[in-house]
């Protein structure tokens, strides 16, 4: 029954809509695209407060209904005044759209109306909306079974309005009272043990009491149950994920005493933190056992995370393996591998004239890289020469072969595609360990359900040394003189002997142009001009505010060795203001640089901004970051802004971010579009469910791996991970 195409049951231009539109093809699909929400009698009464160019549901009455002509008679206007008791609304139809509304918009007559919200005459209006009549409700009996009754609003769209797919609903499931037929067979995939005590409602049951809810008891009982189903296949999934990986075999790599490692640890100029040194006794036990370790570093930014990712590579090297660290774009590669050499010393030196004793090869592999250099590169990979390697996606090509692999680290996980990351760690003899560095912070239920098989490690305090970072929103259209003062402030922190950054969000040629036109947001709409350009900002600052400082640009769209000589002079204190792309986002590591200009900043999400942010202060010196827009007062884009600069706490700013933008879909597949596999289950909200799915999920596939005592359970298994779900969750 569930498997039944649509098209079948509702006919063909009913179901085209709902494939093209709204991705509904099967009866299942149709039952699982949940109401958002429900419409009763004095909930949706605040007509004047309806949002403008949305698409909306109301009940109401018809308070008054004319027809006016224009154009000599020509042309005929109805328009309809709607009313709920507490605010109005006015409808208008047009032309031959006058017939239908006419004979049925009768005042007193309660309707469901359906439309976009626009302005006319300074009054709110829906124009041509659709409607469904729901009785003229004259009898004390007709408006208290109205009043009673719950309406479910679903998530529409043009093309098809709620009530139209409460229509096909209605198709589907059959006469009132008489459900069960149509979800007969469905497929449980809660074991009925867990079911029960849980005490929560059958499966058919929840459908039902979704759809067509008695009470609103009747909702919360079917999203406890409905909630449950999602969290739960989705933890079996990442259980049995856990379990695999456990089984592999991996060599146990356990440091040589008095080696590298600590020699390296006996130059250090300061003193781990304690959680440095917590989490890093975490990497090592994980590393030292003969199954791959599979873990998640995560941190604030600036929390020192390269330092731990860093000994545990050399931990790796002391152990007779190598370790390579994949970076997510050239700028940032080369910024490692300065930083990493840097911090080694001639212990990055191994067999070179006046290099340490137990020392190693640092070796850095990119695409851009001259011939002669990355065939030394590659010699040293295959000997064993290099022991650390840090690169770009370069390193995963078929021809980078190593003596023996024995670590990855991936740092900035979400910008790494599965197949990439699963090519790396299928260069080891055996399966290398993997260590994932992600530097936006992730909410606790976030990390178990999307990175749900990977162990996790937490650095949640910042080296001493490092300086507070105060922030401000600098509205420059309400207030000119706040932006003058913004670029007075940057040449104080210049005079004072530091650098300062001005971060702008695209590059600004020919190219690139083209590419904002497609990727206009909402706000840059609203505005009607393109973003700002570092090439265009640069170069006003120069003839203007900044004139006499030393202004250089970066962006993506720079051959390899003119950007890494920016940054190199940048880094060496010979620019004053470096004006970039997002290109500095993650890694680079200035400490002299205290100041931060982010123009349009509201185009920015908000960890983007965090993570821009932790670009300063990263000295002995105070940082300061401002946060540039033209967004009025009041706007969400505003109230964004605001909670950056409110907050220095990365961990608090995610789930901001998190609620603004909803989770996408869980098991990472949302880049390449598709549906997020999330309808009831919220991540930040669901904590509990989340947890306790999470134990049982555990508990089940460590008695049956194989989930032998469970068909069902396998079969929704089967149907959540499609094939190409499942490779992701076999890659990851």
């Amino acid at each position: 029954m569930l498997d039944e195409p649509l098209k079948k049951v509702l006919g063909g231009n009913t179901a085209k809509v709902m494939a093209d539109h709204l991705d509904l093809h099967t009866v299942g699909d149709l039952l699982h695209h949940y109401p958002r929400r429900y419409a009763e009698r004095g909930e949706l009464t605040r007509l004047s407060d309806l949002p403008l160019d949305e698409h909306v549901t109301v009940v109401a009455q018809v308070a008054d209904a004319r027809v006016h002509t224009f154009n000599g008679g020509r042309g005929r206007r109805l328009e309809v005044t709607i009313t709920d008791g507490s605010g109005r609304l006015q409808l208008v139809f047009f032309g031959k759209g006058v017939h239908k509304p006419r004979a049925e918009l009768q005042p007193g007559t309660r309707a469901l109306f359906a439309g976009k919200v626009s302005v006319f005459n300074r009054k709110r209006q829906l124009a041509h909306p659709e409607f469904k009549t729901l009785g003229a409700g004259s009898g004390a009996e007709a408006v208290e079974a109205f009043a009673n009754q719950l309406l479910p609003l679903y998530p529409a769209c043009k093309q098809m309005e709620s009530w139209q797919i409460q229509q096909a609903v209605d198709t589907v499931l059959g006469p009132a009272g008489h459900e069960e037929a149509a979800l007969a067979g469905l497929i449980d995939p809660l074991p009925e043990s867990l079911r029960e005590g849980r005490g929560l409602a059958t499966l058919s049951e929840a459908l039902r009491k979704i759809h067509r809810p008695g009470t609103k008891a009747d909702i919360a009982a079917a999203r406890d149950r409905l909630k449950w189903d999602e969290a739960f296949v989705l933890q079996v999934a990442l259980a049995r994920r856990r379990q695999a990986d456990a089984q592999l075999p991996a060599a146990p790599r356990k440091p040589a005493p008095d080696g590298l490692l600590t020699a390296f640890d006996a130059r250090l100029p300061f003193t781990l933190t304690e959680g440095q040194r917590r989490v890093s006794e975490e990497i090592f036990a994980d590393l030292a056992t003969d199954h791959p370790m599979h873990r998640l570093l995560q941190g604030e930014v600036g929390s020192g995370k390269t330092m731990v990712a860093l000994r545990a590579m050399l931990g790796v090297v002391d152990a007779g393996g190598q370790a390579a660290m994949l970076a997510p774009t050239e700028v940032l590669a080369q910024q490692h591998h300065r930083s990493i050499t840097e911090m080694m010393g001639e212990l990055a030196e191994g067999g070179m004239l006046g290099g340490a004793e137990q020392g190693t090869k640092v070796v850095l592999l990119t695409g851009s890289m001259g011939a002669a250099a990355r065939r030394q590169a590659l010699l040293d990979l295959v000997t064993g020469e290099a022991g650390i390697v840090i690169g770009t996606h370069a390193l995963i090509e078929d021809k980078v072969q190593f003596h023996d692999l024995g670590l990855v680290v991936v740092d900035e996980q979400h910008r790494f595609g599965v197949e990439q990351r699963d090519a790396l760690r299928s260069k080891g003899k055996q399966p290398p360990h993997l260590l994932v560095m992600t530097a936006t912070p992730i909410p606790r239920t976030v990390a178990m359900t999307v990175f749900g098989d990977l162990e996790t490690s937490v650095l949640d305090q910042l080296p001493s040394g490092r300086s507070p970072i105060a922030s401000h929103v600098v509205p420059a259209k309400d207030k000119p003189h706040f932006l003058a003062r913004a670029w007075e402030r940057v040449r104080e922190e210049v005079a004072a002997g530091h650098q300062a950054y001005v971060v702008c969000p695209r590059i600004g040629d020919e190219e690139d142009e083209s590419r904002a036109a497609k990727d206009k947001s909402p706000e840059d709409e609203a505005e009607k001009r393109p973003p700002l350009a570092v090439v265009d900002v640069a170069e006003q600052l120069v003839k203007g505010p900044l004139g006499d400082l030393r202004v250089e640009v970066l962006h993506g769209r720079m051959q390899p060795e003119a950007k890494d000589e920016v940054m190199r002079r940048f880094a060496a204190g010979e620019v004053d203001v470096l004006v970039a792309t997002t290109v500095i986002e993650v890694g680079v590591n200035v400490p002299n640089a205290t100041a931060m200009v982010i123009m349009d900043a509201d185009r920015f999400g908000v960890s983007q901004l965090h993570q821009l942010r932790g670009r300063v202060g990263r000295g002995s010196a105070a940082g300061l970051c401002l946060l540039v827009t033209d967004m009025p007062e009041g706007s969400p884009a505003r109230a964004r802004l605001g909670a950056v600069a409110a907050t220095l706490d990365g961990f608090e700013l995610s789930r901001i971010d998190l609620e603004q933008r909803r989770e996408g879909d869980v098991l990472g597949q949302a880049q390449s579009g598709v549906r997020s596999s999330l309808r009831v289950l919220a991540v930040i909200d669901d904590e509990e469910v989340i947890a306790a799915a999470r134990e049982e999920a555990a508990a089940i596939v460590a008695a049956d791996p194989e989930l032998a005592g469970y068909p069902q359970l396998r079969t929704a298994l089967d149907a959540l991970l499609d094939k190409e779900r499942a490779e992701f969750l076999d890659k990851g």
